[in-house]
């Protein structure tokens, strides 16, 4: 076996493990994310197809991150599974 198929610590992950340069570039746009949106408190109306709704934008932007990382989560799970 190599070094780094075998496991220490019962099987326990350090750290480490979890912080990957991937993950921390994720962690970081996601917070700039969100205090891009808590600076946009401001009204805009938006507008869906036929009704047009007045609400602050950063509700707006905060539903369409939800939406988009909602997407992004099942995009990723269904190419997981192939």
């Amino acid at each position: 076996m190599s070094p780094r198929t075998t496991t220490s610590n019962s099987g326990k992950r350090s750290v480490s493990d979890y912080t990957t340069p991937g993950r921390i570039v994720v962690i970081v746009l996601a917070v700039l994310t969100l205090i891009f949106i808590v600076e946009n408190t401001h009204d805009t109306k938006i507008r869906l197809i036929i009704p047009e709704v007045v609400m602050p934008l950063w509700l707006a932007l905060l539903a369409m991150w939800v939406i988009g990382a909602v997407c992004g989560a099942y995009v990723m799970r269904r190419r997981a599974r192939r």
